[in-house]
């Protein structure tokens, strides 16, 4: 029977594989968002929640111990500056892992790992997008497509400053989990944070609105090229026809209230690219 089994060994010995995490913190450190296997990030988010809390003890026994453990000097007054000003209110967990996908040849389970309320937060991005395309689809229920375009989406972060202040069962703008979601990214921040989070989902609004216009602008110049071709071969008759490539599974376009399951029936389904070619021909 084997007593004292605790964390993961990694099928290395422990030298290398102390080795292996110290290294790992440190490039999260110095980054601030590694991507590794998911029972590594697990390991180093828990090793990394340690020195940071030394961090923000800041005397002179927490920076030998950091010392001793951060492979990179260059990193530690980073961590005894930016990360411990940053953190001084959290009470604990300064770490996310966000479970991406599966490696390709092993199949090992691949994990974003990263710092909270860093500059590049994965989820106030996630969280700032799901924002933007709830309002726009909000608006599109009370204006067309076309007023939607022309006008967009105002006042974006004035909206976000609202669903703040609302709980949970209150009726807002937003659905109740992303409200939760932007809730919990906002709680540490600052109210600048307000106006990065309005701006970015301003900015997803934009990019989705202008989909459509860029679609139509590709559509003509294929449309364009094609006619050119068939006039060269002794058919000035042709009527383009450029393939309209089907949306991913699962994606909503805006304004559009279908369950998920019927989105991704209708994505999976025969491509229409087929239709198009066959009138090519």
């Amino acid at each position: 029977m084997k007593h004292g089994v605790a964390f993961r060994k990694f099928s290395r010995t422990s030298s290398h594989r102390n080795l292996m995490l110290r290294n790992l913190v440190t490039s999260l450190f110095e980054h601030e968002q590694i991507r590794t296997t998911l029972p590594k990030a697990k390991d180093t988010a828990r090793l990394a929640e340690k020195i940071i809390t030394l961090g923000k003890k800041n005397n002179e026994t927490s920076y030998r111990q950091a010392q001793a453990f951060i492979l990179k000097p260059p990193v530690l007054p980073k961590l005894f500056t930016t990360f411990a000003e940053r953190y001084a209110n959290r009470p604990g967990g300064y770490t996310r892992i966000h479970r991406l996908d599966n490696r390709f040849g092993d199949n090992a389970p691949i994990a974003l790992l990263e710092l909270v309320d860093n500059p590049h937060d994965f989820k106030l991005e996630m969280t700032a997008r799901a924002v933007g395309r709830e309002l726009l689809n909000e608006k599109l229920r009370w204006d067309s497509p076309r007023g939607v375009v022309n006008s967009g989406v105002q006042n974006a972060d004035i909206t976000v400053a609202k669903e703040l202040n609302l709980g949970g069962l209150d009726s807002g703008e937003l659905r109740p989990t992303t409200r939760r979601n932007l809730q919990k990214v906002m709680k540490y921040r600052g109210r600048e944070a307000l106006t990065e989070i309005g701006a970015k989902a301003s900015a997803y609004i934009e990019t989705i609105l202008a989909k459509p216009v860029a679609e139509a602008k590709m559509q003509l110049r294929a449309d364009s090229k094609e006619k050119e071709k068939a006039r060269k071969r002794g058919n000035p008759n042709f009527v383009g026809s450029f393939p309209v490539l089907p949306a991913r599974a699962g994606v909503a376009l805006p304004g559009e209230t279908r369950p998920a399951m019927r989105l991704v029936q209708g994505a999976l389904g025969r491509p229409a690219r087929w239709k198009g070619r066959r009138a090519l021909a």
